[in-house]
């Protein structure tokens, strides 16, 4: 198999050829870093490369599979590591001067579980300083460049991520969204990306926006989505939300289908401003679902414009994160996030709480809102993929450091820790993706993917692969 071609097959394949003994690790992995290799210096994604240790692992998952030896559910497949996640001897720097040198000696509960299940690791993806914006780019990496077209937002924080899987560097990468990290970048991307409800794979040890921010997946298949949550969804008591009940089979069941589901549209969620060529695309991509058999409804869910106690949430969080570091290091920090903690520390411990009230609140108007329906569909953001030097784009209101509004419908299934999921629903006319988002209510993660996928199979996206530049 020619060595691109082989970069952009699925992990369900590779997985079954390297079962079969039709493709070594080695030779997949060899494939997988000279494509890397190759492109790395215009995408800027990998920030600490293992390249060595992978074809080292590479090596011994061949040897074990010439052994016969029980094989994980992603033996030798490659894959990376978000640079927030910590990775036991390997540098973790969370996109910050501060953690330029920090080497954690504990992994991240879902990074044990990707090795367990056999994946090897390429090395560390780009972030966004801490992960706090919609943006790849911070002071420690620069820029990561969108592999659509050069110069453009990859996404964030999840940049390094979405920007692998879609130029085919590994089938299968690790995100975390606090606030859409992994839905945003997958959109700008044209790649599928997937929130599972929260607690679903257990965050270990927890960040300070541990409350929020939930680990998924970005892939290029649905199908691969669904076999990468198989392998880190289930209980882990170091993390005290995560969820007790066993998995159920997301790779066995995914075809299933989604004929007669009540599904709901809402192309602003009653108050979000979308650009229009954004919203026509995901007009016609929400119409896809009655052919698919389903009762579409265009509707406004009437929750509420949440902004205000998003503004006090997000922002008290990174102030409680980041405060004390300001007049040591604030001068070599993104300085949008230090206008997001100085904001954040305007916030008493009473406005704090009552922001939680009003959460809770509106978990409950959203949950009421999932009993009279099985799917939302919306845009996964407001915008296409915008310059990169650039908090907000051009043509939007500008605020030093208020990006919520063009990415508003992410952070709303944050608070409220339902599924969500974006998946590829076509290119504007300067051939930049755009994104539709599926969401369902809690625990529906099966229900999901499961429309994803049948999404998928109607209006298919996976041969489409960017030209970087």
């Amino acid at each position: 198999m020619h060595d691109e071609t082989l970069c952009f097959t699925p992990a369900t394949e590779l997985v079954r050829m390297i079962r079969d003994r039709t493709l070594s690790p080695v030779e997949l992995m060899d494939a997988v870093i000279a494509r890397a290799e190759s492109l790395e210096p215009r995408l800027n994604a990998i920030c600490t490369p293992t390249f060595e240790t992978a074809r080292a692992q590479a090596r011994e998952a061949e040897a074990a599979v010439m052994r016969g030896e029980p094989l994980g559910a992603l033996h030798g497949i490659p894959t990376t590591v978000k640079d927030v996640a910590f990775t036991k001897g390997v540098r973790t720097m969370a996109g910050s001067r501060i953690f330029e040198s920090r080497i954690p000696d504990v992994d991240n509960v879902h990074v044990e579980r990707m090795r367990d299940a056999g994946t090897i690791s390429l090395g560390k993806t780009t972030v966004s300083e801490f992960g706090w914006k919609g943006n790849g780019d911070s002071p420690v990496t620069g820029i990561t460049h969108n592999p659509w077209k050069r110069g453009t937002n990859a996404g964030g924080s999840s940049a390094g991520a979405a920007a692998c899987t879609a130029a085919g560097i590994g089938p299968i990468h690790q995100g975390s969204d606090g606030a859409g990290s992994v839905r945003m970048p997958a959109a700008f991307c044209g790649v599928f990306g997937l929130k599972p409800s929260f607690g679903r794979i257990p965050y270990w040890p927890m960040p300070n926006n541990g409350l929020i921010s939930h680990v998924g997946t970005l892939s290029r298949t649905v199908g691969d989505g669904a076999l990468m949550l198989q392998a880190l969804a289930g209980p882990d008591d170091r993390d005290v939300t995560s969820l007790e009940a066993t998995p159920e089979d997301y790779v066995g069941r995914l075809g299933e289908g989604i004929e007669g589901l009540r599904v709901a549209y809402s192309p602003d969620l009653g108050y979000l401003r979308v650009d229009p060529e954004v919203a026509t695309l995901v007009h016609a991509a929400a119409s896809a679902f009655e052919d698919l058999g389903c009762h579409v409804e265009e509707v406004n869910p009437g929750w509420g414009d949440p902004i205000a106690m998003e503004h006090c949430l997000f922002s008290a969080t990174f102030a409680g994160m980041l405060g004390h570091l300001l007049d040591e290091w604030g001068s070599r920090m993104d300085p949008g996030l230090v206008a997001l903690v100085e904001h954040g520390l305007g916030y008493s411990a009473a406005d704090f709480c009552r922001a939680q009230g009003e959460r809770h609140a509106y978990y409950d108007r959203v949950h009421a809102f999932f009993e009279r329906y099985d799917l939302l569909l919306t845009p996964s953001l407001s915008v296409v993929a915008f310059d990169a030097t650039r908090l907000i784009p051009e043509h939007w209101e500008q605020h030093p450091w208020d990006w919520l509004r063009w990415a508003g419908f992410s952070y709303p299934f944050n608070l409220t820790w339902l599924p969500a999921a974006t998946c590829p629903c076509g290119f504007t006319g300067e051939g930049l993706p755009v994104g539709l988002q599926i969401v369902a209510g809690r625990f529906r993660d099966l229900r999901v993917l499961q429309a994803a996928h049948a999404f998928e199979q109607a209006r298919p996206w996976a041969h489409a692969r960017p030209i970087v530049e």
